[in-house]
C-alpha cells in the first residue's frame, strides 16, 4: 500500500528514521562501502556530537547520502524525490532516515519537515546543488536551501565535499572520499534571503569548491586508480596464460 505524500511527511516529522532499521543497514552497509569503495572521510570530527546539524555537500549520485551516513556517527535524515516512495520501498527509505520531496516546484511539505527535523535537534543532509551534477569536472550552481533552513532553525552548517560517486565511463576501481569542512555557527544571521545569501556564498560554497578541487587533486587518487587498473591488467595477463 502506497503512502500518501502528506503521509510520509507526518512519519517523517513525528518519528523520524527508525533506530534499529537504521543501526541494521549501517552494520551491513558500511563495510561494503569500505572495502568495495575504499570508503574515507576527514573532519567528522567537526560534525556536533549534540544539536541541530545541516551538512551541505556537493551532489554526484543517489548513493551519495548512502555514503555520508557511513560516516556520521549519527543518524543521518536526507530528502529522497518523491518517484522512490511507493510501496514497501517508501516505508524502508521512511525508516532509513529519509522524506519525499517533489521536484519542479517549491515543496512546502519537505520544508516543513526538514525545519522539524533540525529543531528537533537532529542532523539533515541537503544539497545545495538542488540536484545531481554527474560531471566530475564541475560542481553545479548552489541555491539558498540549506543555508537558510540553517539560519531559520539556528542549525550549524558543515561544507562538504565528496569525489568518487558519479558514474564513469569505464568500470575501474574507484575511491569515495568526503571531506567535512569546519563547522559554521548562524547564530549572528537574521532568516532572510539576503543572509542565507551571503553565508552560501561567501562562506559555504567557497569551503565546498576548494575542498571539491583538493580532493580531485589529490596524487594519491590518481596513482591509486593507475595502481588499481595495473592489477587488474596483470591478472588479466596471467589468466590469459592459463
Amino acid at each position: 500500500m502506497n503512502l500518501s505524500h502528506e503521509e510520509a511527511h507526518r512519519i517523517a516529522r513525528e518519528k523520524g528514521s527508525n533506530p534499529v532499521a537504521y543501526f541494521l543497514a549501517r552494520v551491513i552497509l558500511v563495510p561494503l562501502l569500505r572495502i568495495f569503495f575504499g570508503l574515507q572521510a576527514k573532519g567528522v570530527e567537526n560534525i556536533p556530537k549534540a544539536g541541530p546539524v545541516v551538512i551541505a555537500p556537493n551532489h554526484k549520485s543517489f548513493w551519495d547520502s548512502f555514503f555520508l551516513a557511513a560516516v556520521v556517527k549519527r543518524r543521518l535524515h536526507f530528502m529522497g524525490k518523491a518517484e522512490l516512495f511507493t510501496g514497501w520501498r517508501g516505508r524502508l527509505f521512511l525508516a532509513l532516515g529519509a522524506f519525499p520531496v517533489l521536484r519542479g516546484t517549491s515543496d512546502a511539505e519537505a520544508i516543513g519537515t526538514a525545519r522539524a527535523i533540525l529543531e528537533r535537534g537532529d542532523v539533515l543532509a541537503l544539497f545545495p546543488e538542488g540536484t545531481r551534477v554527474s560531471d566530475p569536472e564541475r560542481l553545479g550552481s548552489p541555491k539558498r536551501g540549506a543555508t537558510r533552513l540553517a539560519i531559520e532553525t539556528g542549525a550549524v552548517i558543515i561544507p562538504t565535499a565528496m569525489t568518487g560517486t558519479e558514474k564513469r565511463k569505464w568500470p575501474l576501481p574507484r575511491k569515495v572520499r568526503i571531506v567535512f569542512g569546519e563547522p559554521i555557527p548562524v547564530t549572528d544571521l537574521t532568516p532572510g534571503p539576503e543572509h542565507a545569501g551571503l553565508l552560501l556564498n561567501q562562506s559555504v560554497w567557497p569551503t565546498v569548491s576548494e575542498e571539491y578541487r583538493n580532493l580531485r587533486n589529490t596524487p594519491g587518487l590518481i596513482a591509486g586508480g593507475l595502481a588499481a587498473a595495473g592489477i587488474g591488467y596483470a591478472l588479466w595477463r596471467r589468466t590469459r596464460k592459463h
